[in-house]
């Protein structure tokens, strides 16, 4: 076993091998959304030895969000996810380098996410609004850029039915079906997206056929200079487990691992 990694490392180098541990620490992830998708993310990629983040998130910690988002406690309460997270990340790894940007993704923003010369090596769109996530997935796929997307985790029971395929084969997903319909208006192609999502049928059927875009309670009060960016129109309340989303995000970071580190369709002999 080599020792050229921190201890903390050495389990999950023995699994990539010290290869693959390098290319995580030298990739950039931009992480948008730190809800609890998002959130869970994070923790996986930060646990995993990414060495470069930019995080994306004009939202503040609320109660409604602790029962399924990693960042929100009743320490956090009324702070900025991106701070938050930046400090959650340094706890973990603090070698890693956290840029952020508390923006709300939208037309007039869309320049300062892509702003930076370098271009990252993975984004991950936790967004959970359906014109936020359309924008950024549209101009993601025009750019060329290695994404992987979240859809919605909300209203499901079954564990076992999480999993990541191209957005077209989405079934029982009316997140899925929207941001799909928009893409087309724009001309993107959704067989060209991949993304995290669940087949299992919404269970509430009167909210079946509706927008299941979530925002639990109004967001916390911006400060005055950020007015003119509000969080958008209110959105349904929609019951989600903590387990279901934390597998979204898991999954999520499981894909960009295994991309990153090269270790995607190999087997590792051990001896």
């Amino acid at each position: 076993m080599s020792t050229r990694f921190p201890e903390q490392f050495r389990r999950t180098a023995l699994m990539l091998g010290d290869d693959g541990i390098e290319a995580l620490r030298c990739a950039k992830v931009v992480v948008v959304g730190l809800g609890a998708v998002g959130g869970y993310v994070l923790e996986a990629l930060a646990r995993a030895g990414i060495g470069r983040f930019l995080l994306v998130d004009f939202d503040y910690v609320q109660a409604s969000n602790i029962n399924r988002q990693p960042l929100a406690t009743y320490r956090t309460l009324g702070r900025l996810k991106i701070d938050v997270a930046r400090e959650r990340v340094a706890e973990i790894n603090p070698d890693a380098i956290v840029e952020t940007k508390p923006i709300l993704i939208n037309e007039k923003t869309m320049g300062e996410l892509f702003a930076d010369p370098e271009t990252p090596d993975y984004y991950v769109d936790a967004i959970d609004s359906l014109g936020p996530k359309v924008g950024l997935i549209a101009e993601l796929l025009r750019r060329r850029a290695r994404f992987i997307s979240s859809m919605g985790a909300a209203l499901r029971f079954d564990a076992s039915l999480v999993r990541v395929g191209p957005l077209s084969e989405v079934e029982n997903c009316p997140l899925a079906r929207q941001v799909r319909k928009r893409l087309r208006r724009v001309g993107a192609d959704p067989r060209l997206v991949r993304c995290a999502y669940s087949p299992e049928p919404i269970r509430d059927a009167a909210r079946a056929g509706r927008e299941v875009l979530e925002r639990v309670d109004p967001a916390a009060p911006l400060p005055s200079e950020r007015l003119d960016d509000p969080p958008g129109r209110p959105r349904n309340t929609l019951g989600s487990l903590p387990t279901i989303v934390g597998l979204f995000g898991l999954r999520v970071a499981h894909e960009i691992i295994l991309d990153l580190s090269g270790a995607r369709g190999t087997r590792r002999e051990f001896f």
